[in-house]
């Protein structure tokens, strides 16, 4: 068979649901030929999107996998921010292109295959074609296993997959890849432990590795174990159930209580390295415990006092039998979840007037106070963009379950939010799936918005219009951090539901408050019918959250 067919059944075997592509790629026409499912978008940075999306949806229990073109012709470079996003953020993707081939090695400037290797886990050009199945076992084993990544095979060939010999499967067969874990030293477990009861005001904070590693479940038994209180990190946002009495949330004042005042901080699966959305507490007075996969997260800004290298999900559960070993269980603290319910009553005033607003143009808090409450958040998944509505999100909005939130950033490009919630409505097709942008997001998006019509991948947009990157200019809250580039075409001009409308979308505009709860159940309507929705939601400007603490 040929070389490309031979990798979509590997991929096969491996459980790949679809190929996200934007044409041409060197694998889409094996795809055809294998009825592989091809999504294709409507540029490549959305098509490694789309596939990142899938992958945090389910955790990386299912890989999503995407294919672009490089070779001597790499269009593909528009989607290295999208690779590098995956990077950052630890999204287990694989990517296939193509390469230059052998013959024509070496006559370009641009080295498509070095470029990738710096915002990749693992690259590698797979040069023949009984060698696929080893390129594509070491791919799975990385995508697996420790910290997640991406992973790209550039393969010999052109755009159309033309160049390598043809592949014999029964020749050079291929077994799927498990992956593989391992659990803490236990003595390092030991001494975490010993440290964490010691303390006085113990904090627990978690990030995202905690729902990579299936370590959801065991977080919240060693919380109530421990009665200790717990945040997350922005991508850890929906780890632990945000209902409940232990949670303090990912910003703002109890966070700011806690964190601050804390002399132990117990970090539970990732780096406590230093990023625009995230916390930098001082460390002084404060006794660290990391618990992390990667080695090279261990040390990083703070020194930490108590590591343990392993899997969350692993080291979780021998810190619930060492604490068992160490203390009785402990009561639920009263005094504790009292001091907890208290901050959090202080945090729901400060925003209790704009999430009950009647203004008009309306306050985006009402719009999401409506949104939290109509939505059925037991299932589903919901997703921010970059700026506002990730800070204000990310600040009140409450989830239930795990990845019942996709929160994302630090290397992050505007209008992801989208590729977040399609790739979720494609990983859970009864679940509904929802995305918030804002005034500059959409416009990273909007050519998208006919592939979500084509594909009917049925998801609900929420654009929060308030004519102006909001908080740049003046107003308010002060005189803004850009004035000079704040504003946009004002809504009076520009309807955004009737631009995504001629795409063929669903649309609605909603401009009176009362209007938000009816429009949502709407669009929800129109998803069940398989179809997605666009809401345009005419906001005024609000730029208040929830601060990430510089102590």
């Amino acid at each position: 068979m040929k070389a490309t067919n031979g990798i979509i059944r590997i991929l096969q075997q491996e459980g790949t649901e679809f190929l996200s592509v934007m044409p041409v790629a060197p694998i889409t026409i094996a795809a055809s030929e294998e009825k592989l499912r091809i999504v294709m978008m409507r540029d490549e940075r959305f098509a490694i999107a789309l596939a990142d999306g899938f992958s945090r949806a389910t955790n990386g229990k299912k890989i999503g996998v995407f294919a672009i073109q490089g070779g001597a012709f790499p269009v593909g470079t528009i989607g290295l921010g999208a690779i590098a996003q995956a990077y950052e953020d630890g999204t287990p993707i694989l990517g296939i292109t193509n390469s230059v081939t052998p013959a024509n090695s070496g006559q370009n400037r641009f080295d498509w295959t070095q470029q990738c290797k710096g915002i990749t886990k693992w690259t590698a050009y797979v040069p023949q074609s009984d060698r696929i199945p080893e390129f594509m076992r070491r791919a799975y084993t990385y995508l697996r296993t420790g910290r997640r990544g991406p992973v790209l095979l550039h393969i010999a060939t052109d755009g159309l997959g033309r160049g390598l010999p043809d592949y014999d499967e029964t020749k050079f067969p291929y077994e799927p890849v498990k992956g593989w874990r391992h659990p803490g030293d236990p003595r390092d477990v030991e001494l975490a432990v010993r440290a964490l009861l010691s303390a006085k005001k113990p904090v627990i904070y978690v990030e995202q590795g905690i729902v990579y590693e299936d370590a959801c479940n065991e977080l919240l038994e060693f919380a109530e174990l421990v009665q200790v209180p717990v945040i997350a990190a922005l991508m850890a946002k929906s780890a632990f159930p945000e209902d409940h009495p232990l949670y303090l949330g990912v910003r703002d004042i109890p966070v700011d209580h806690f964190l601050g005042g804390a002399d132990l901080v117990f970090s539970l699966g990732g780096s406590l390295a230093p990023g625009d959305f995230k916390h930098y507490f001082s460390g002084s007075g404060k006794v660290i415990v990391q618990v992390d996969i990667d080695e090279r997260d261990i040390n990083v800004r703070y020194k930490v006092d108590h590591a343990i290298i392993g899997d969350s999900k692993l080291v979780l559960q021998q810190l619930i039998q060492e604490v068992r070993k160490q203390s009785p269980r402990k009561r639920k603290n009263k005094a504790l979840l009292d001091a907890i319910g208290s901050f959090k009553d202080k945090k729901m005033e400060k925003y209790r007037k704009a999430l009950e607003s009647n203004e008009k143009p309306i306050n985006p808090y009402r719009a999401y106070w409506d949104l939290m409450h109509t939505i059925d958040r037991k299932n589903s998944t919901l997703s921010h963009d970059s700026g506002n509505t990730r800070d204000q999100l990310s600040t009140i909005y409450e989830a239930l379950i795990p990845r019942g939130f996709i929160g994302w950033g630090n290397v992050s490009s505007l209008g992801f939010g989208m590729a977040a919630a399609a790739g979720a409505k494609l990983a859970y097709p009864d679940r509904e799936c929802l995305h918030v942008t804002g005034d500059a997001g959409i416009m990273y998006q909007i050519g998208n918005y006919e592939a979500l019509v084509r594909e009917k991948i049925a998801i609900t947009t929420i654009h929060i219009n308030n004519s102006a990157f909001g908080g740049y200019g003046p107003g308010f809250w002060g005189p803004g951090h850009n004035p000079e580039t704040s504003l946009v075409t004002s809504s009076d001009i520009m309807s955004t539901a009737r631009t995504v409308e001629g795409l063929g979308e669903y649309s609605e505009r909603v401009e009176e408050p009362d209007e938000v709860v009816p429009a949502i159940k709407r669009a929800l309507k129109v998803n069940r019918s398989g179809k997605p929705a666009f809401l345009e939601i005419v906001c005024c400007q609000y730029p208040v959250y929830g601060a990430w603490l510089r102590g």
